[in-house]
């Protein structure tokens, strides 16, 4: 039985290092534009897949020379790509992406074919097959909402990383068995200014207040706070270098998804997301920073963590 069902983007990366974000009317030189494969839902089935998860997407790419690419780079990542449709009157979605000297990044999202992900697309897989369901908001939010929906009838866990950030019906925070922002992604989700683990610890409240069962803040070097009625918890991460922060929370999300189906405790697997979204952070690009299963174990037991 297949582990992990997600249900988002996929695109292409244009990336450009900088050594700073332009500003507003400025012009600056940067390396060379590289095209890598992205998307929040791709990024999240290749991280699950190479920590050895049983994985499925389901999403649409375009009519376009990226399309068959990126669906090509899914299959030689062990992901299912069956329920990925190649929109004929699409084009493939895109993020253009700038990184700056520090390893930060500014991104602005096309949706393209993503744009065109429906309610047909869920129904067309199967989700009694499953065992957890990841979710986005890079494709319609009333799709998203329909995959929770079908996800939770057929005994799903389900997993929502509200990024991009926007508003949401009270179902699609209530329905989630884990929802998965970053700071700034809580911050806009509740309209509460954070900057330390207080002020996301009563953000995330509010969130529970709504319904949410189990918010898990992903706060980069600071590692992640857990926060459900009944529990409060910091979980420290680990020390890197870091070369591009892209997909660092898309490794978290996968490595974290994949040591809860291992049996591992909520602590244990938000400290194993940690270490894969750590990793990420030490090599450039989307994709090809997430690691692989053997690498988060080297890393970790040379911690002491494993």
């Amino acid at each position: 039985m297949p582990d992990i069902l997600v249900v988002g983007s996929i695109n292409a990366d244009l990336v450009v290092r900088a050594p700073r974000f332009p500003e507003p009317g400025e012009t600056i030189s940067g390396e060379d534009l590289q095209i890598i494969p992205g998307g929040k839902g791709a990024n999240q089935a290749v991280a699950a897949a190479r920590q050895g998860a049983s994985v499925t997407m389901v999403g649409r790419v375009g009519k376009d020379s990226f399309g068959p690419d990126l669906i090509n780079n899914l299959k030689k990542n062990n992901v299912e790509t069956s329920h990925v449709e190649i929109d004929p009157q699409s084009a493939t979605g895109t993020a253009t992406i700038i990184v700056d000297g520090n390893g930060q990044n500014s991104i602005v999202l096309s949706a393209g074919g993503n744009g065109k992900v429906s309610r047909a697309d869920v129904d067309s897989a199967s989700f009694q097959d499953h065992k957890l369901l990841l979710l986005q908001l890079e494709i319609p939010l009333e799709t998203v909402l329909a995959a929770a929906q079908r996800a939770k009838e057929s005994g799903l866990r389900v997993l929502l990383n509200p990024a991009p950030a926007r508003a949401l019906p009270d179902e699609l925070i209530s329905l989630p068995d884990f929802i998965v922002p970053n700071e700034i992604e809580l911050s806009l989700l509740t309209d509460q200014l954070i900057h330390d683990l207080s002020s996301a610890e009563r953000a995330a409240k509010r969130l529970v207040e709504r319904g949410a069962k189990t918010i898990i803040v992903t706060l980069g070097a600071n590692g992640a706070l857990i926060v459900t009625d009944k529990q409060v918890l910091h979980v420290d991460t680990y020390k890197v270098d870091v070369v591009d922060t892209t997909a660092a929370g898309d490794a978290f999300i996968g490595g974290f998804a994949s040591a809860l189906l291992q049996n591992k405790s909520l602590e244990e697997a938000v400290r194993y997301g940690c270490a894969c979204g750590g990793l990420a952070t030490t090599k450039f690009g989307a994709q090809p920073s997430l690691p692989t299963r053997e690498e988060v174990e080297v890393f970790m037991s040379l911690r002491g963590a494993a």
